[in-house]
């Protein structure tokens, strides 16, 4: 539903001329309702106009593209159109050339110009849809052309410097876009148009590349490192730990493939390892740490023993945890401070049960979001983890996908769960009973790969949703859905 208010912005939008001749009329209070609505209907003739003439410090994508009181509509939450996005950036370039008396809806004040463009939070799927829309890729790409034209055009006349503006961005780089974006990040050191980064996400860039951009991010605003299939071993990343721990406030760290170097002689292993975990020590901020694909067994403790606070967030999908790493984490002053916890990949089907049951009781009062992916659970496992299971109050996601469970696993999990008012999605496997032929127990890899009588399947479906209309549940979203935009990210939760 829409307000009068919203409505009326709408019309007053239809003739875009007219609009912008009329915005100096307006109440400044208007602009971020105006921004909201052009942007959604790709008004950019206004969009850019409004950027140009932002009347307060701040104009924030978060603040202002959130579902409001005048529209439900969320657009944070859907891929941003590279028309509405390109209009931003357009209207951003002419405020930076226009000489601060004249910026604004009137002549201003310099306490009232803008000063931070905050463009974060915008939706990053990672994958290719519309082509009108604009990726996290492109968006970075964008800003960084604009960094760099703004440098290259500066002039030096007397009495018009531009008002300067800081940009808030999340970053994503590759090899093919590392010299491009370091040329803009050199390029805003020392030019009106100051680039932010609030989040930096690196894929299969080499070590030096790596380190050469955090040599250049500022220690005061970076709050996320994800460094993704880089595979830099012990080695590269005792290179790369020291430059991130110099970002005091960094609360989330991302890293991927650290293991020994098979290559090196095992006491050049340790001492990286060691020095690893000193630099660890380092960060006080820091509440989310995903090390996925790490070789982790029994050094779980060491890991998280150097850590100055307790994790809110703790990701170690194919780990190779043994028992007594999940013991440790159990007793650990992290289990009772956990919201999301991933521990995919990690066969919890043995001698790992029982701890980690034990780690799901320590962690009960505070899991919003639990991820069991390709785990080797089925449906002895998973009825005798139900107690502790049911007992994760405030649980709003489950990911079960990859798991040997039986149509009669599932249908058990559906009534136990039944407790958990805070449950919205479960991300449940296609059950055995769907497959044809299969061993057992079934290797993970099977269970992705082969195929499912459909026919089979769709009695499945039918029958998990009669089983949640009949108890009050069909709110709650069960697919088999793992590349849908689900599992929550550790900021949102």
């Amino acid at each position: 539903m829409h307000t009068l208010v919203f409505l009326s912005t709408r019309q007053v939008l239809q003739c875009q001329s007219a609009a912008c001749q009329a915005l100096p009329l307006l109440p400044r209070e208007l602009f971020p309702l105006l921004f909201k609505v052009a942007f959604m209907d790709k008004k950019t003739v206004v969009l850019r106009e409004l950027v140009h003439t932002w009347p307060f410090p701040l104009l924030s994508f978060q603040q202002l593209l959130q579902e409001c009181a005048h529209c439900s509509r969320a657009l944070l939450q859907e891929r941003p159109s590279t028309e509405s996005m390109q209009a931003v950036i357009l209207g951003l370039t002419a405020r930076l050339h226009t000489p601060e008396t004249e910026a604004g809806t009137q002549p201003l004040c310099r306490k009232h110009a803008l000063r931070v463009l905050d463009m974060t939070g915008l939706l990053d799927d990672g994958v290719e849809q519309d082509p009108g829309t604009m990726s996290m890729w492109d968006c970075t790409a964008a800003v960084a052309r604009t960094c760099i034209a703004q440098q290259q055009g500066r002039t030096a006349e007397p009495g018009l410097d531009p008002v300067p503006v800081e940009v808030r961005v999340d970053l994503r780089v590759n090899r093919a876009s590392y010299a491009f974006l370091r040329e803009a990040l050199r390029s805003s050191v020392g030019s009106p148009l100051r680039l932010c980064c609030r989040d930096l996400r690196a894929e299969d860039l080499p070590m030096r590349n790596t380190v050469a951009l955090l040599q250049l991010l500022d220690a005061g605003c970076l709050r996320r490192v994800d460094l993704r299939f880089n595979n830099l071993g012990l080695r590269g990343l005792s290179v790369i730990i020291p430059h991130v721990a110099r970002f005091q406030h960094l609360a989330s760290l991302r890293l991927h493939y650290v293991h020994g170097d098979s290559r090196q002689p095992s006491v050049d292993g340790e001492d990286n390892f060691r020095y690893f975990l000193a630099q660890m020590g380092r960060f006080t901020c820091l509440r989310e740490l995903s090390m996925g694909s790490s070789l982790l067994s029994g050094r779980l403790d060491q890991l998280l023993s150097t850590l100055q606070s307790p994790l809110e967030s703790l990701e170690l999908a194919f780990c190779a945890l043994l028992p007594e790493d999940l013991r440790f984490l159990a007793r650990s002053s992290h289990a009772v401070h956990l919201k999301k916890l991933d521990l995919s990949g990690n066969d919890l089907s043995g001698s790992q049960l029982e701890p980690f049951q034990g780690l799901l009781q320590a962690a009960a009062a505070t899991l919003l979001h639990l991820e069991l992916t390709e785990c080797q659970l089925a449906d002895t496992q998973l009825l005798s983890t139900l107690p502790v299971l049911t007992r994760c109050a405030s649980l709003r996601y489950l990911g079960l996908y990859g798991n040997p469970l039986s149509m009669a696993g599932l249908r058990e999990l559906l009534r136990d769960s039944v407790v958990q008012a805070e449950l919205r999605t479960v991300v449940h496997p296609f059950p055995v009973d769907c497959y044809e032929g299969l061993p057992w127990p079934p290797p993970a890899s099977v269970l992705l790969e082969a195929s499912i009588n459909e026919e089979k399947f769709a009695r499945v479906e039918a029958e998990l949703h009669q089983l949640l209309l009949a108890s009050g549940r069909a709110h709650v979203l069960w697919t088999t859905d793992i590349y849908g935009r689900l599992a929550a990210d550790y900021f949102s939760l």
